[in-house]
């Protein structure tokens, strides 16, 4: 599931440095036309869960909080690391929370709230459900201009999105990953086999690609418009 994320994010975003370097004609209105922010949207779903249900296992295995905090720190490290690279290339418009940041802090929300709750069995289902669905439906309620600056946009309570190339904050995305964990659980429980089996052999480099995914995420975008430019230096354009 990972790795098809993966795929799909990098043809969306081979997509977009196409279109930023005018190679699209019409040019295209990435942030505005449905038929690109459905894409994005399904495809931060798709991470998310993934999130979620690797969550719910490492819960299962009694991850320790010190390997936890090692994969945090890569994930907030790289964050910090494309918060930086977009500055400099959209000073306007620059990343300050993403979708890694969001998915750092939702990471420390879920470590703190699961374990207790997937210790309940179906009641603890339930709790979590309902904070999914509240954090899912918060944001369309209640908002307000206090959170409109880049310091406090991160909860997602904004009167109007931020002008920026990614926009992912803990609500309401939290509701995913909560959705994720009580999936991922419940497969651990109820169908183990699903999620233990041999995995095709046509799914392998999926595989491989969803277990190398945050050094795929920071990669694949220096890697694409690198490649563009070196061609449009090479033909001329």
């Amino acid at each position: 599931m990972r790795g098809l994320a993966i795929v799909w994010m990098a043809f969306f975003h081979f997509c977009f440095d196409l279109n930023y370097f005018g190679y699209f004609e019409p040019h295209q209105r990435f942030q505005h036309d449905p038929f690109w922010t459905l894409q994005r949207t399904c495809i931060v779903t798709l991470f998310l869960l993934c999130a979620g249900m690797g969550q719910a296992v490492a819960i299962e295995a009694k991850q320790s909080w010190a390997r936890f905090w090692r994969r945090w720190a890569q994930v907030a490290g790289c964050a910090a690391l494309v918060s930086i690279g977009s500055a400099q290339m959209f000073p306007n418009t620059w990343i300050s929370f993403g979708v890694l940041h969001g998915i750092a802090a939702m990471l420390i929300i879920v470590r703190l709230l699961a374990p207790r709750q997937l210790a309940q069995g179906a009641l603890g289902y339930t709790v979590l459900l309902g904070l999914a669905l509240a954090a899912l439906v918060l944001p369309r309620v209640w908002h307000d201009p206090l959170f409109d600056s880049r310091w406090t946009n991160w909860t997602g309570l904004v009167t109007h999105l931020p002008r920026a190339e990614d926009y992912v904050p803990v609500l309401p995305w939290l509701g995913v990953v909560l959705a994720g964990v009580v999936l991922g659980h419940w497969l651990l429980k109820h169908r183990p086999q699903w999620l233990a089996g041999n995995v095709p052999a046509a799914l392998r480099p999926l595989a491989v690609l969803g277990t190398w995914s945050l050094t795929f995420y920071m990669l694949h975008q220096p890697v694409l418009i690198g490649a563009i430019r070196a061609w449009r230096w090479a033909t001329g354009a």
